[in-house]
């Protein structure tokens, strides 16, 4: 018993601490104007697939994670512009013997956030194996184990609705890819626990005709209408799509309420609905913008003829359009700039929440030592017959945090016995990546520039340059700037005069993701066992 409370005792200590520490501002970017204002997107990188729900005053947002791990980020903010990243309610992916392999764009697909009889449920469509669920009391703790709630192939995007006479439903659409069939909606019952489905479903839209690839499904009730909110006609070109009905099986009225437009936002949809305490209306949605991956906006939204109207109607034809800023919403307390971590000096006890793996964590992938400031990465040996790193296991990874900035790094690498074969580096990571890595051979140590075009298809890594140095210790920067992500990178022995290595290197967006950067330590099949590289720190600056 006393070691239980000590455990409890610790955990609550670190909570508070993580919620009481000083906030994380980005130096990239800041969606919160600092006047009152804010601009879009509130969050500048790869939050796809947003969701979010109102707890009291507390805010949580959850997104698309795919294969990386831990998934299911959860975010919280107290005035829905500033955000904070808080915990993953999905440690590892399940079915784990899947998962311990890069599954690249399968696993966590678009998930639903709701709070219901005081806990917060999670979920997801796994297009291979069905539709999952996770729920918490607390959602800066632990989660419970996921449920399979619906088992089958290509049930994407579902969401709950729990009805206020105790029914419970859960509207999904399908992935064409396993179903065969997409562009439909459909609603099944539920248990009212929400952890088993209890019927085949229904069909209840049919998008063919007019609003093709509908999906991404999001269920609510007001003034006793059923409504699902369902993005239509794509990722990159679609409109948000409402449907209401009397009846939860319908038959839907449907009306368009958000597109691009004259603006500058496509695809604007797949989002969430949100009120204040006070009643105001806010629609979150995201926007595919390339090598950066899928952003989040935030839009005014407010309700005429039990219709949603978001954004403006900027032109007039009753559709609303986003906007690129606009009034903060009107939580009644002013709160502190905040932003999601992105720089990591390696001081605490382990790392940051905004790394995550290319496949589910293997204890033996890294070391985060008490007391220790810096991580150690060891050199584990890339899988048999790959041809680069896509496949890859062990890449720490972190989302892009705006369209320009610059990540610095210092790497220390210990080949131990290995006369050569052991590498270590900074990634720019995607369908196409790039490195700069620290290895060595009987010689000594050098720096080298890779990329590997097509990298998905099994092309073979490239060395663009290479240059050699007086010790096992280099630091290393990347500058990545413009709408197309152009990466440059630059080395240093002493940490203040830097070189330029390679060439310039056009980043990639990942399968479904936005492209990353992180870090790797790896060993060819051939080299001695052991090794490992020493991260002193991972910033990113303006």
């Amino acid at each position: 018993m006393k070691l239980s409370i000590i455990a409890v005792s610790l955990i609550c200590s670190s909570l508070l601490v993580a919620q009481t520490e000083k906030p994380y501002v980005s130096e990239v970017w800041v969606a919160d104007n600092g006047d009152g204002s804010y601009k879009n997107p509130i969050i500048y990188s790869d939050y796809s697939d947003p969701d979010v729900v109102r707890v009291g005053d507390d805010y949580y947002m959850t997104a698309s994670s795919f294969n990386a791990t831990p998934g299911l980020p959860i975010l919280h903010s107290k005035d829905m512009v500033n955000w904070k990243l808080i915990n993953h309610a999905l440690p590892l992916q399940v079915p784990l013997e899947t998962f311990n392999i890069p599954q690249h764009g399968n696993g966590v697909w678009a998930p639903a956030i709701r709070y219901h009889k005081g806990e917060i449920y999670i979920y997801w469509g796994d297009p291979d194996f069905g539709i999952y669920m996770v729920k918490t009391k607390d959602p800066y703790g632990v989660w419970d184990e996921p449920v399979l709630v619906m088992e089958g192939k290509g049930l994407i995007d579902p969401c709950p609705l729990f009805d206020d006479n105790g029914d419970a439903y859960l509207v999904h659409a399908y992935a064409g890819s396993r179903a065969g069939v997409k562009s439909l909606l459909s609603v099944n019952k539920i248990n009212p626990e929400g952890t088993k489905v209890l019927d085949p479903g229904i069909h209840v839209f049919d998008g063919h005709e007019n609003h093709p690839t509908v999906e991404g499904s999001k269920f609510y009730k007001r003034n006793g209408y059923y409504y699902i909110f369902a993005p239509a006609g794509g990722v990159t070109t679609g409109w948000q799509l409402v449907l209401r009905s009397k009846n939860i099986y319908g038959p839907y009225e449907e009306k368009v309420v958000l597109e691009q437009g004259k603006t500058k936002i496509n695809g604007p949809h797949q989002g969430a609905w949100v009120d204040t305490l006070d009643g105001e209306s806010w629609f979150y949605h995201f926007q595919d913008v390339g090598p950066i991956g899928r952003i989040v906006h935030l839009q005014p939204m407010i309700w005429e003829n039990d219709w949603p109207v978001m954004g403006k109607d900027l032109d007039g034809n009753g559709i609303g359009e986003p906007v690129m800023s606009h009034k903060k919403p009107n939580v009644g307390e002013i709160y502190p700039i905040e932003t999601p971590v992105e720089t990591d000096d390696f001081t605490g006890f382990n790392i940051g929440l905004q790394w995550q793996w290319n496949a589910n964590n293997n204890v033996v992938w890294h070391a985060k030592l008490p007391g220790n400031d810096y991580l150690r990465l060891f050199s584990i040996k890339v899988p048999e017959n790959e041809p680069n790193l896509w496949m890859v296991p062990n890449l720490l990874l972190q989302k892009f945090p705006a369209p320009n900035f610059t990540a610095e790094t210092k790497i220390t690498l210990q080949p131990e016995e290995a006369e050569s074969g052991k590498t270590a580096g900074l990634i720019i990571m995607g369908m196409d990546y790039a490195t700069l890595s620290i290895s060595h051979d009987e010689k000594g140590f050098f720096i080298k520039q890779t990329e590997a075009i097509d990298a998905i298809k099994g092309t073979e890594e490239k060395v663009n340059d290479q240059n050699r140095i007086k010790s096992n210790s280099a630091y290393f920067k990347v500058e990545v700037s413009g709408p197309h992500s152009i990466c440059q990178f630059y080395y240093s022995e002493n940490g203040k005069k830097f070189r330029k290595i390679g060439k310039p290197f056009k980043a990639r967006e990942g399968k479904w993701i936005g492209a990353k950067i992180g870090l790797f330590s790896v060993s060819t099949q051939e080299a001695k066992r052991g090794g490992y590289a020493d991260i002193d720190y991972f910033n990113i600056l303006k």
